[in-house]
C-alpha cells in the first residue's frame, strides 16, 4: 500500500474525482542475463518466484516457467489467496484445505508473514504497493523484478543454455514475429489485461462507460484476428507465444463464450498444453476476487458455478452451437 490513506483495495485513490483505476508502475526492473559479468547470471536454483494463482500477472511467469521446463531451476511459493490490509499474507501451518500446489509459508524467510516484509528486505523505505509476481535473489537477498512482462521475457530465453533442447526451441519472442507481438501486446495489454481492471474498479459511471466500451472493441479485435488465423491453434499460428500467454491469463478469468474462436483458442491452451491447466487454479480466483475486493462485493458471496471451470474441448455452449 502505498500509504496509511484508505485501504489496500481502494484501486482508485480517494478524492480521485475521475473515478479511473490507474496501476502502479513496477519498481524492481533488474534483469537476469546471460552476459558476460552481469550483475544476475543465470544459476540453477539461484532464484525464487514469489506469485499468486489469483493474479493474472502472475500467472504469466507461472505459465513461462513452466513451458520453458524451468521448473527444476527457479523455485515458487504462493501466497494465499486472500488480499488483506497489509498485502498479500503467506499462509500459516494454521492454513487448512488451500487448494494448489506450493500455498506455503514463506519458504526463504522465517518470520515473514506478508510479502511486504520481502519488499522491505530489498527497500526499508520502499512506498509502493506490495505486489505479485516477485523474481528474488536469494544469493544477494534482493528482489531483482516484479514487472511480470520482463519476467517472462528473461524465462523465456536466459535460462537456455540450462535447459534442454525441447524447452530451448520454445521461442516465445521470436525475431520474425517481434513486432508483431510488440503491437499486439501494446493494445491487449491496455484494453483487455488492463482494461477489465479498468472497468471493473471504476468509482465512475464515466470511467466505467469509457473502459468497458474500449475492452469490447479490444475482444472484437482479437476475434476476428483469430477467426482469421489458418496456419494453427495459437494466436500467431503453428508456434506458441507470448502473446497467447498474456492475453490467456486475463480470458480465464473473463468469459468469453460470446467469441467463439476466441473460446475455442483458450480452452486449447488449457486442455492441449499443461503450463495452461496446471497453473490455473480456479478456486484461488473465484475466492480472491470475490472474497479479497469487498468495495465491489461487499457480502463477499462467491459464485456456485460455473461448473465445470471451462468446458471440454470437444463441447461446445448451446448459444455457439445455435448459430451453425
Amino acid at each position: 500500500m502505498a500509504s496509511n490513506e484508505g485501504k489496500i483495495t481502494d484501486w482508485v485513490k480517494p478524492g480521485d474525482t475521475t473515478g479511473e483505476f490507474k496501476r502502479q508502475v513496477s519498481s524492481f526492473r533488474n534483469w537476469i542475463s546471460r552476459e558476460a559479468g552481469a550483475e544476475f547470471p543465470p544459476e540453477k536454483g539461484r532464484y525464487h518466484l514469489y506469485v499468486s494463482y489469483a493474479c493474472p500477472w502472475a500467472h504469466r511467469t507461472l505459465i513461462t516457467r513452466k513451458l520453458k521446463g524451468l521448473e527444476d531451476i527457479i523455485s515458487f511459493s504462493v501466497v494465499h489467496w486472500h488480499l488483506e490490509q497489509k498485502g498479500w499474507r503467506f499462509a500459516t501451518k494454521e492454513d487448512n484445505d488451500i487448494p494448489g500446489e506450493n500455498v506455503i509459508p514463506d519458504p526463504l524467510h522465517e518470520g515473514f508473514t506478508h510479502i511486504r516484509d520481502v519488499y522491505f528486505e530489498s527497500n526499508k523505505d520502499y512506498t509502493g504497493r506490495f505486489t505479485v509476481p516477485v523474481l528474488y535473489d536469494k544469493k544477494t537477498k534482493q528482489i531483482v523484478n516484479n514487472e511480470s512482462s520482463e519476467i517472462i521475457r528473461m524465462l523465456g530465453t536466459e535460462f537456455d543454455d540450462l535447459i534442454e533442447e525441447k524447452y530451448r526451441s520454445i521461442v516465445l519472442y521470436p525475431e520474425s514475429l517481434k513486432s508483431q507481438i510488440e503491437e499486439t501486446n501494446e493494445w491487449t495489454y491496455n484494453l483487455i489485461n488492463n482494461g477489465v481492471y479498468r472497468a471493473g474498479f471504476a468509482t465512475s459511471s464515466q470511467a466505467y462507460e469509457t473502459a468497458v466500451v474500449a475492452l469490447f472493441e479490444a475482444l472484437d479485435r482479437a476475434e476476428k484476428h483469430l477467426a482469421s488465423q489458418a496456419e494453427g491453434p495459437y494466436y500467431f499460428g503453428k508456434d506458441i507465444t507470448e502473446a497467447d500467454i498474456r492475453l490467456y491469463v486475463t480470458l480465464v478469468r473473463f468469459d468469453p463464450v460470446g467469441y467463439p474462436h476466441l473460446h475455442k483458442w483458450m480452452r486449447n491452451l488449457y486442455w492441449s498444453l499443461p503450463a495452461f491447466k496446471e497453473t490455473t487454479q480456479f478456486d484461488h480466483i473465484k475466492w480472491h476476487y470475490t472474497r479479497s475486493h469487498t468495495q465491489i462485493n461487499p457480502f463477499s458471496i462467491t459464485p456456485v458455478g460455473p461448473l465445470p471451470h471451462i468446458l471440454p474441448l470437444e463441447e461446445e455452449v448451446p448459444a455457439v452451437v445455435a448459430r451453425v
